[in-house]
């Protein structure tokens, strides 16, 4: 239970009360695959059921019944603690570090916006990367806080998941395969695949996807970026795989289209992470304290319109 969250508790309760993760995920202002992904995470740290599932109703677990005591404890003890804290803070002032991958560029900087308004007397430098450059930030001490999906293994870290990360297959609007009502992986064969390059965590999320389905794909070209990757696809250069967060102008403007693929989309995480050797100054706490409270809502409202029920989840290694 070491390495349960507060925000994995505060989901729990919330199912436990209404017996439902979709009213769960209402009350919380955050879709019900991240309903998901929190209370299997709680789990996983339990080690035990806490909700016994029959079709779609939903109830306590003799476990779960007792770990409902202990959360609202917990809880509540929370609130105390903020409610002192927000008498004794002081004005933030002082320069916040940030580091994120480049598929978080199409939602960290909008959440930036929203926490200098709130938080005017922090200056925010912003630093992008893919996966393994991000890694050797963070070893670096050059960012305070990493935005980003699979956490390093390689560093001692801290690292809180705040939202669930969809990935999709995608194509060009007149795809044969979207004829299809949900497309087998064996029928992916015959088409090329654009990827992205080594290092990166949606590559890494590909791979391991093909892997599990012993798919070989055939690779037409690599890309480390993903604007291009989608103009390639537009242009009917080939399939590819990306996270849902980066085509929401493309899918709303019907530029490009998500293949319904057998065991996607695959739900990852999206977490934020610093090393544990770091003192957090108060701007680095109060950015941390806003994603984690904040950041699953944020992206609930601006992408929560595509986001379709998981069919697999691949939560980020331990």
């Amino acid at each position: 239970m070491k390495n349960a969250t507060f925000r994995q508790l505060r989901v729990f309760v919330e199912v436990a009360k209404h017996l439902s993760f979709s009213k769960a995920a209402q009350a919380l202002h955050l879709t019900p695959p991240a309903v998901t992904m929190q209370v299997k995470e709680l789990e996983g740290h339990v080690g035990l059921a806490l909700f016994e599932r029959n079709g779609r109703q939903v109830s306590l677990s003799t476990v779960g019944e007792y770990m409902l005591v202990y959360a609202r404890k917990m809880l509540a003890t929370l609130k105390d603690a903020e409610d002192a804290a927000a008498r004794l803070q002081k004005l933030e002032i002082g320069i916040l570090n940030i580091g994120m991958v480049s598929t978080a560029k199409y939602f960290v900087p909008r959440m930036l916006a929203e926490f200098r308004r709130e938080h005017e007397g922090i200056e925010i430098k912003l630093t992008v990367g893919n996966r393994e450059q991000l890694v050797k930030m963070l070893q670096g001490n050059e960012v305070d806080i990493a935005i980003m999906g699979r956490p390093p293994k390689e560093l001692a870290t801290r690292v809180e998941p705040f939202a669930a990360h969809p990935h999709v297959f995608v194509a060009p609007t007149d795809h044969p395969l979207l004829r299809v009502s949900r497309a087998s992986v064996e029928s992916l064969r015959p088409y090329s695949f654009i990827i992205r390059e080594e290092g990166s965590g949606t590559r890494a999320a590909l791979e391991n996807f093909f892997r599990t389905a012993r798919f070989e794909p055939k690779v037409a070209m690599e890309m480390s970026s993903n604007e291009t990757i989608k103009q390639a696809v537009m242009a009917g250069m080939g399939l590819s795989f990306l996270s849902l967060h980066t085509i929401g102008l493309e899918l709303d403007n019907r530029l490009i289209s998500v293949l319904e693929v057998e065991g996607t989309p695959v739900v990852r995480a999206w977490n934020c992470v610093h090393t544990l050797s770091k003192l957090l100054s108060p701007a680095a706490e109060a950015f941390r304290y806003f994603v984690l409270e904040r950041g699953e809502g944020f992206l609930a409202d601006q992408f929560g319109r595509f986001s379709p029920e998981p069919a697999v989840t691949t939560l980020p290694p331990a």
